[in-house]
């Protein structure tokens, strides 16, 4: 028999994070209906292969374990869903650790809801002292969801699951393709955004989606490996994909008011940092980050691939 879920988990090179993820698994309630774990090693030359080579995986489970050598999130999660026997995929990432009841959340939603897609919430969780320039509104980029306290459907293009904890009905594949390969990360390159175009796609498409905050994910957090440069560099990659697709085949010359969004926005850090200190300015670093990338985007992107 066919199992009616596949959950898939992609992963690259941490087998430190791996092991822990794995480990708190075994606590996982199973669904009523069969079910799958299928593991996407993307192309891992760190000890992630022994490590799934030797893991004792609880009684019952069934589990498969795919090899894809072309690196890049985006790659795995499409090897994943043409890997998967499952009616529908969920993924969560390697540095997760998954509420008890989270599959058995997701089922009752398709039991109720009978959803094409869907998306849970994810809750930051630090694994040593948070720094003091992390503010609650920067939690977000770290991956914390909540976009509702109750059940209810995903209707806005800027209201998406987050890649940490979503999933879908296989079929819908079918009608609107797969993960963009030019999004998501790729090693140490932090460029996302592959499930939020492929979230809109699901809108634009007619497809249903449905927001559970039953089903709880925790991404575990070293804060001690926190760096502000992070933010940046997300950032700058965020304003150069957002530009590249702005910018489609047309001109290179990039538009005069960006160059006056850039000074506006590093005009605003030396405001903020006079007035409270760098432990404030973070958030608008990171929109000079933005429009940095936004303008390298624009004047030296790639053109983007036709679909």
């Amino acid at each position: 028999m066919n199992p009616a879920y596949s959950v898939i988990l992609c992963t690259h090179n941490h087998a430190d994070r791996l092991e822990r993820t794995l480990a708190d698994l075994a606590a996982l309630k199973p669904p009523q209906a069969p079910w799958e774990f299928l593991i996407i090693d993307n192309g891992c030359t760190d000890g992630t292969p022994a490590l799934l080579a030797r893991h004792a995986w609880p009684a019952g489970w069934n589990v498969r374990i795919v090899r894809e050598e072309q690196l890049g999130l985006s790659n795995a999660r499409n090897r994943g869903i043409a890997e998967a026997r499952g009616d529908y995929v969920i993924f969560m990432d390697d540095d997760e650790t998954a509420d008890p009841d989270w599959l058995c959340a997701y089922e009752r939603l398709i039991r109720d809801k009978d959803p094409d897609a869907f998306g849970g919430r994810i809750c930051v969780l630090f694994e040593d002292i948070r720094p003091a320039w992390l503010a609650d509104e920067l939690l977000g980029f770290l991956g914390e969801l909540n976009r509702a306290e109750s059940i209810a459907p995903l209707t806005q293009p800027g209201t998406s699951f987050f890649g940490g904890n979503f999933g879908f009905r296989k079929s819908v594949c079918s009608a609107i393709g797969h993960f963009d390969a030019m999004l998501g990360r790729k090693g140490s390159d932090n460029t996302g955004g592959e499930e939020v175009e492929f979230y809109r796609r699901l809108l634009d498409a007619g497809f249903k989606v449905w927001w559970t905050p039953e089903a709880v994910i925790h991404h575990r957090i070293q804060a001690a490996k926190l760096e502000r440069s992070y933010f940046h560099d997300l950032h700058y990659r965020m304003g150069r994909m957002e530009a590249i697709r702005k910018r489609g085949a047309g001109s290179r010359l990039p538009p005069g008011y960006l160059f006056g969004q850039l000074l506006r926005a590093a005009r605003a850090v030396w405001r903020e940092y006079r007035t409270s200190g760098r432990n404030t300015t973070l958030r608008k670093e990171m929109n000079v980050a933005y429009f940095l990338g936004y303008l390298a985007g624009w004047i030296a992107g790639p053109r983007p691939a036709t679909r």
